[in-house]
């Protein structure tokens, strides 16, 4: 592929040492719902056979299958304890997950994912056949959030542990296991393996980046699948998409900020400048303690100019690897660490008088006026990225008014009753208790608000601890009772642990 190809369709195709990085944003995000991650998650750790694209026909035959046995007034199928009459009341009744206000007109199957084999006909992102895999974004992470492939192996086994439905798990989820296998056959829950290809960060990079949103979380979901034991089924998986729905987005922000910096890198490149040797390289592109979003503030906008910034440079990172690619000198380093990506700016600045005369930076300049629109959010991925950030993270907008309470692992909520009411930060109850518990874990006791304040800053979201008790999550907090007020502690509160472990002086680790 040359310049000029790349030029006519700048989004098409990404140069193959920027597709395989493990910097990229890979997969593409979309539209997605922390019920949507978690679904795909199942499937893919767990039913590997099965395609992201089927889902939703499956949902469609299920639900014809039943409607159709209900008129026939005919038996269930064998191995089924559930008439068709009742089997339909918990898939549109018990299970039923609230439809969004746009959806309230069409016919679909959509259930909470308490079991892994509701996920062979329910949570998928789209109701077409072209689904993102959001499952394997969460893969990615555990890999690069584990100091090597032995501990992220590790992780994604006991994470397939906790998932799977077994004799510890209370009586309802067990049933509802075996039912929904029943109902829908010749599909086995086995543990899909990491792929070979999995990328995964530097051991350098690893060890020094200080804020790394995937290290975060591979501890955090530890800690989760640590409290399993001291809650029933439908808790523990509300307590994994509170978690599952903060890390991704913090992740994937990670990463554009990340991809914004490797630009610049580049960008002071061309002109004969910029970090020289792998360790300035590294405190350039790697961002020491970023602030995303402030608790109480409006999340969408600085996403958005996120979003934007990682555009811009996706385009700049690309159009030089193909000038350089169409030079005749390709760039035959990684792209994965900051040693890699060192080289590339140091053959950038030697080559900068070749790069110059193939036009780099001017087809850059081209492209931003060209593409001004997707740059802008205003079209293609953008606006995809855009909107995996405000449903992920925003509480559900149901069509029906009396299910609005149904999201409660929220981190974003409405300022107001109105449509065109800004996103603001604000955690729902299930989002602080997973915090709380994930702050805390490893320790026995209360300890010191302060704690939480590190932990939401270690996902980027910013608040002044001084402010937590006079602020929502301070009522929030209270309200759950998971903290202690006392004059003598910092800020006058203490987080309290809200579960009773088996083993509370377990330390989650992945290293």
């Amino acid at each position: 592929m040359s310049l000029d190809e790349f030029r006519k369709s700048p989004w098409q195709k990404s140069h193959d040492l920027y597709r395989k990085s493990a910097l990229s944003v890979s997969p593409a995000p979309e539209y997605a719902s922390s019920e949507v991650i978690l679904a795909s998650l199942c499937r893919t750790i767990g039913f590997a056979g099965t395609n992201e694209r089927v889902v939703p026909q499956a949902g469609r035959d299920l639900d014809k299958k039943i409607q159709r046995l209900r008129e026939r007034r005919m038996p269930a199928g064998e191995g089924a304890s559930a008439s068709a009459d009742t089997w339909n009341t918990v898939l549109h009744g018990v299970l039923e997950s609230p439809k969004l206000r746009n959806q309230s007109s069409k016919r679909f199957l959509q259930v909470t994912p308490v079991v892994p084999a509701t996920a062979l006909f329910s949570g998928s992102a789209r109701l077409s056949a072209n689904s993102w895999p959001a499952g394997s974004m969460v893969r990615r992470m555990i890999c690069l959030g584990s100091r090597d492939r032995k501990a992220a192996e590790s992780l994604w086994k006991d994470l397939f542990s906790a998932l799977t439905v077994g004799q510890d798990d209370d009586i309802f989820a067990r049933w509802l296991e075996q039912e929904t296998h029943a109902w829908v056959p010749g599909h086995a829950w086995e543990l899909a393996s990491i792929p070979d290809d999995e990328p995964a960060l530097d051991d350098d990079d690893f060890s020094t980046v200080g804020f790394l949103p995937a290290r975060k979380f591979a501890k955090d979901l530890r800690a989760i699948i640590q409290a399993k034991d001291a809650m029933t089924r439908r808790q523990w998986t509300s307590l994994l998409e509170a978690m599952l729905r903060l890390a991704v987005v913090a992740h994937v922000t990670w990463l554009c900020d990340v991809q914004a910096r490797i630009w610049q890198c580049l960008s002071d490149a061309l002109s004969s400048n910029g970090p020289v040797g792998t360790e300035q390289v590294r405190e350039a592109i790697f961002p020491a303690r970023p602030q995303y979003m402030t608790y109480g503030g409006k999340a969408l906008p600085g996403l958005k100019d996120g979003i934007s910034g990682y555009l811009g440079a996706r385009l700049g990172i690309n159009a030089v690897l193909w000038s350089l690619h169409e030079a005749g000198i390709p760039h035959d380093a990684d792209m994965s660490s900051s040693r890699g990506i060192a080289a590339l700016c140091q053959q950038v600045r030697d080559n900068h008088a070749t790069l110059s005369d193939h036009g780099t930076l001017q087809a850059f300049l081209d492209l931003r006026e060209s593409e001004s629109r997707a740059m802008n959010c205003k079209k293609g991925i953008g606006v995809n990225m855009l909107e995996f950030a405000r449903h992920v993270l925003g509480q559900r907008d149901t069509a029906e008014p009396l299910l609005r309470g149904y999201d409660q692992g929220y981190v974003l909520k409405k300022k107001g009753t109105s449509t065109s009411s800004p996103w603001v930060v604000s955690l729902g109850p299930v989002a602080v208790l997973a915090l709380v518990h994930c702050s805390l874990a490893g320790m026995s006791g209360p300890r010191s608000i302060h704690r939480l304040g590190q932990h939401l800053a270690a996902y980027g979201i910013a608040i002044d601890r001084h402010e937590i008790a006079a602020s929502d999550l301070g009522h929030q907090l209270r309200m759950l009772g998971l903290v202690l007020d006392s004059p003598d502690a910092e800020s006058g509160m203490l987080l309290l642990p809200p579960f009773t472990l088996s083993q509370p002086g377990k330390a989650p680790t992945n290293e």
